[in-house]
């Protein structure tokens, strides 16, 4: 057996003796990132160590050579919206510019253990979105339209064949939310969060990104109409680009530049159950009961709602979520009742007016934008670091992200994906 060496390890690629090794040892693992002294200066920093802002990083430094990256988290990295979501992928949007953005991150998603030499675990199980009424379903309709029109393999299928992909969801006569039929989304599935994230965290890492938990950003410094640097909890330090990636603190961060941001933030709750034998295949939806479910590889079932209806930055959980969700998952599967509920969650959510993303420059020179995600953030991760990092590089809009820009708002030309985002997953 060849050695493998140090490099190789870096990126996880062990001979069998090294696990052998360090499963009996259990120590010896070299860190997957590392930590750094903050320096005084750096070529980008972005703000926040979730999925955009490491992505960002990461495409930055592999696929344009820029490396004297800062990554700013004030907690650990996922610790906000990317560690809390229900890591839901899919693409069938309702907007060109929407279905367009998130198929190719889905597409980066379907490869993205193999570039990151890490297993993201993405099971692509299929995606129902339920229609109860005829309006539901003139909106499925339209939707898989739009999205064959822009490649997606997307179509609406019977209440037969949802009964034949779900067994033990009701669809009899006697429901009280008949299904009439469903939008079926075959790519779509699950996927791993906090693995993207350590998957990104570690690539980015080898390539000389610094990653820095713990250090809050208090401040940017603006003069001249641009970027000259943050002061943080560790310091200040100088960068001609801030790149801000924090979601539900969207709008705190934009402020410190002067840039005001049409977004509200509201707590997204979501819960799990105890873990049963696999039974459910796709992710179901359903915007008309405002609920979403689906079971992981541990046979845990996830499940969640709308955002809550009033803006706030609590990330508590509430008895009243609970029971509506609960209620409106039982409608769907009667057989579920007996499962308990193990834990509940909240995440911070960024809504803009369209229920579309805020992404590329702003009025201040060098402060750019990935914001305004609301509850689909995660899908974007990949699309949107890979598109940022080529802002940066290039200094120039990238097509793909184009219509997400902050002066949609003040042109009127709004990108309304409410049909496809409702819910949010």
């Amino acid at each position: 057996m060849k050695p493998v060496k140090n490099g190789a390890r870096r990126m996880g690629r062990y001979s069998a003796f090294d696990l052998a090794r360090h499963g009996v040892a259990r120590n010896g693992w070299p860190r997957a990132w590392h930590n750094h002294d903050l320096r005084r200066a750096y070529d980008v920093v972005v703000v926040g160590g979730g999925v955009h802002g490491l992505a960002t990083a990461y495409y930055l430094a592999a696929r344009h050579g820029i490396s004297n990256v800062a990554v700013l988290e004030k907690g650990y990295i996922g610790s906000g919206g990317s560690g809390r979501n229900t890591a839901i992928i899919r693409s069938n949007y309702l907007t060109p510019e929407g279905v367009r953005f998130y198929d190719r991150s889905l597409k980066l998603y379907e490869s993205l253990s193999t570039e990151l030499n890490f297993n993201v675990m993405f099971s692509q199980r299929g995606h129902l979105t339920l229609a109860h009424n005829d309006s539901s379903l003139r909106t499925m309709r339209w939707r898989a339209e739009v999205n064959k029109l822009e490649g997606i393999d997307s179509e609406v299928i019977s209440t037969a064949q949802v009964k034949e992909l779900v067994p033990y969801l009701d669809t009899s006569s006697e429901a009280r939310y008949p299904v009439l039929g469903a939008l079926y989304h075959p790519p779509g599935g699950i996927i791993r969060h906090d693995a993207v994230v350590w998957g990104y965290a570690r690539a980015a890492d080898s390539r000389g990104v610094h990653i820095h938990q713990n250090t809050e950003v208090l401040g940017i410094d603006v003069a001249g109409g641009a970027v000259r640097g943050v002061a943080t909890s560790g310091g200040k330090v100088a960068t001609p680009v801030v790149v801000n990636a924090t979601a539900g603190w969207a709008t705190l961060i934009s402020d410190m530049a002067g840039v005001a941001m049409p977004i509200t933030t509201s707590p997204l709750q979501a819960a799990v159950t105890e873990p049963v034998r696999p039974f459910l295949g796709p992710v179901i939806v359903s915007g008309s009961l405002h609920v979403y479910l689906s079971q992981t590889d541990r046979g845990e079932l996830v499940f969640g709602s709308a955002v809550d209806p009033f803006p706030s930055y609590s990330m508590r959980g509430s008895l009243d979520f609970i029971e509506s969700l609960a209620g409106h998952v039982l409608e769907l599967m009667p057989s579920l009742a007996k499962m308990r509920v193990l834990r509940q969650w909240a995440g911070l959510c960024d809504m803009t007016p369209d229920y579309s993303p805020i992404m590329g420059q702003t009025p201040v020179e060098g402060f750019l934008v990935d914001v305004g995600w609301g509850t689909y953030g995660f899908k974007a991760g990949p699309v949107a670091g890979e598109a940022m990092a080529q802002l940066i590089a290039e200094g120039k809009t990238p097509e793909l992200i184009a219509g997400f820009s902050l002066d949609r708002f003040m042109r009127g030309e709004l990108l309304g994906e409410k049909g496809a985002a409702a819910v949010g997953h």
